[in-house]
């Protein structure tokens, strides 16, 4: 990343694409494209671009990178490839991972203010009346997986007849303890395992109906 970005400082190929390899790099280059004008070394384009990189390296080799980063934050028994899987197109640096999986490690102390989001129309109240609902339902599957795990919260949704968020984002909220997370309610409850997810819904529940009392 950084050759391929050093060697656009000052030169501009023919075509509009900015992602070469070195052996791309000497067959295009064309001394008389070089720009008269001092170049300017951007950081956040050469983050942009290293993430590029990342997305495009062979799983194994992203894994030697990134297992690493995973195993400085998580010491828990859980499926660490899923987890660089999910941040794999979430990341510029490898250095990134530690700060969107660390609640998987722990659940943070966040806020019961985040049950609150505007757009997918949910407060303290409905989260609260989402999550006691379906927890029992949680309790009951046999299976902790993809698919029973979006039967509950659409079963919650269908009886309710409301949309998506108001079961998806009080579950994702409680399991994560984070606005933005790699990965949505149902793969990190599968990767945290059900003991693990029940225990946070739990603590969720209690946040809220201090909250709400």
């Amino acid at each position: 990343a950084v050759v391929n970005y050093v060697a656009l400082l000052g030169w501009s190929p023919a075509e509009d694409r900015e992602i070469y390899s070195l052996d791309e790099l000497v067959k295009v280059f064309d001394y008389t494209r070089i720009n008269k004008s001092p170049a300017v070394f951007d950081m956040t384009k050469l983050r942009w671009m290293n993430g590029e990189y990342i997305k495009a390296m062979p799983d194994e080799e992203y894994y030697k990178y990134a297992m690493p980063e995973i195993d400085k934050v998580i010491s828990r028994d859980i499926d660490k490839k899923t987890i660089a899987d999910l941040v794999k197109t979430r990341i510029e640096v490898f250095p990134d991972i530690a700060e969107k999986i660390d609640f998987f490690e722990e659940l943070p102390d966040y806020s019961v203010d985040m049950y609150t989001h505007k757009k997918m129309k949910t407060n303290s109240e409905n989260s609260l009346e989402a999550l006691t609902e379906m927890l029992p339902e949680l309790e009951k599957l046999s299976e902790w997986d993809h698919a029973s795990l979006e039967k509950v919260a659409m079963d919650y949704v269908a009886r309710h007849e409301c949309k998506n968020g108001i079961a998806l984002w009080p579950l994702r909220t409680a399991v994560s303890g984070k606005q933005m997370t790699p990965g949505g309610a149902y793969e990190i409850m599968e990767i945290l395992g059900k003991e693990e997810s029940l225990a946070r819904i739990r603590k969720g529940i209690n946040k809220l109906e201090a909250a709400v009392q």
